[in-house]
């Protein structure tokens, strides 16, 4: 990169790159910086300043995700993944004890939810949680609003999640409704498309490309729930110069080390906390209860609290899942690098 040629520079500009991660590069022959833009299976497509290429992963390197910044070396093979500006992350799905990677170094969070049958305040609360954990601005895109026979109430009960909190009601069949969309791209701002399967994420990205370029389904008529038509995660250049990433439709999202995350999107209920009688209160029937008495006076929903109640618990019995697992896994290294030393000092000692 010390000599790279300022049409390089402009062409990893324009792919998100920036001085966070060109303060990373110290070794002159580092490698060529590539941004992840497309993952199947075990095979992941970059991009560099001038083409795009498939590279393979070598062990000892982290899960690598759409969006990361990775050194490519001369073998065509990743060297290095820098360090992320922003990380979705989840439980992995399922009984698995891990977590998952969902895309990285993002700036904008569209959480998409569809104002039919599957319209959630709780699920929206979800998203927000990883969106803020990630330290990304999140954006709620109320997708079909041309079904919805009374947009302006589901409209409002979203406002009531937060008086800041960025919202845009589109027809994403409507490529002008869409529009309203790119203004939250410059050059090299990457936005990534969150939601279940039906909420219209592919279709808003085809409007937002102007080309069909990922396939959309159609939804289940009884509960307006869809199935997957994105398969993988892919990173696409719009023709304004911004970057989306439109993942597969969510199924589950449950939260794993994501404390501060909820503490910012239940704002109002922390803020109301502070003021409790007791330092450790539950805000359920202690006296004093300052969250207990805005519920009453209809300043807090008790839904949200119970949203919110729902999430700590989740998160934290799955970040100690997680936790025990890495643990075992370091005491199984260890043990394993004992045995091997043992193993050397022994055949030392034959020679």
């Amino acid at each position: 990169m010390p000599h790279a040629s300022h049409d390089a520079i402009d062409a990893l500009n324009g792919l998100g790159w920036g001085p966070f991660f060109q303060g990373q590069i110290t070794e002159p022959k580092a490698g060529q910086p590539a941004r992840v833009v497309g993952q199947h299976r075990r095979k992941l497509e970059v991009q560099t300043a001038s083409e795009r290429i498939v590279v393979s992963t070598r062990a000892g390197l982290p899960p690598i995700t759409v969006g990361d910044w990775v050194l490519v070396g001369e073998s065509g093979s990743i060297s290095r993944v820098l360090e992320r500006r922003s990380c979705f992350r989840r439980k992995a799905p399922g009984a698995a004890v891990d977590e998952q990677v969902l895309a990285a170094n993002v700036d904008v969070a569209f959480i998409v939810c569809s104002l039919n049958e599957d319209f959630s305040l709780n699920r929206i609360e979800r998203y927000l949680s990883v969106a803020h954990d990630a330290r990304a601005t999140p954006v709620v895109v109320l997708t079909k609003v041309d079904q919805c026979a009374d947009p302006a109430a589901p409209i409002r009960e979203v406002r009531g999640l937060g008086s800041d909190l960025c919202i845009e009601p589109v027809n994403g069949l409507d490529a002008a409704s869409a529009s309203v969309l790119l203004s939250w791209f410059d050059a090299g701002t990457t936005a990534v498309l969150l939601g279940s399967s039906g909420a219209g994420k592919s279709t808003l990205t085809n409007a937002l490309m102007g080309a069909k370029v990922q396939t959309t389904g159609a939804i289940r008529e009884a509960d307006a729930k869809g199935r997957h038509t994105t398969t993988r995660r892919s990173m696409l250049m719009l023709p304004n110069g911004g970057l989306i990433i439109d993942t597969p439709g969510i199924r589950e999202l449950q939260l794993s080390e994501c404390e501060s995350g909820v503490a910012k999107t239940f704002a109002d209920i922390e803020q109301a906390s502070a003021s409790c009688r007791f330092t450790d209160c539950a805000h359920q029937t202690e006296p004093g209860c300052a969250v207990i008495q805005q519920i009453e006076q209809g300043v807090i929903e008790a839904r949200r609290l119970d949203n919110y109640r729902t999430l700590l618990r989740e998160q934290a019995v799955n970040a100690q899942s997680v936790a025990d697992r890495r643990a075992r896994e370091k005491s199984t290294s260890r043990s394993y690098k004992k045995h091997q030393r043992a193993g050397r000092r022994f055949k030392k000692g034959e020679d």
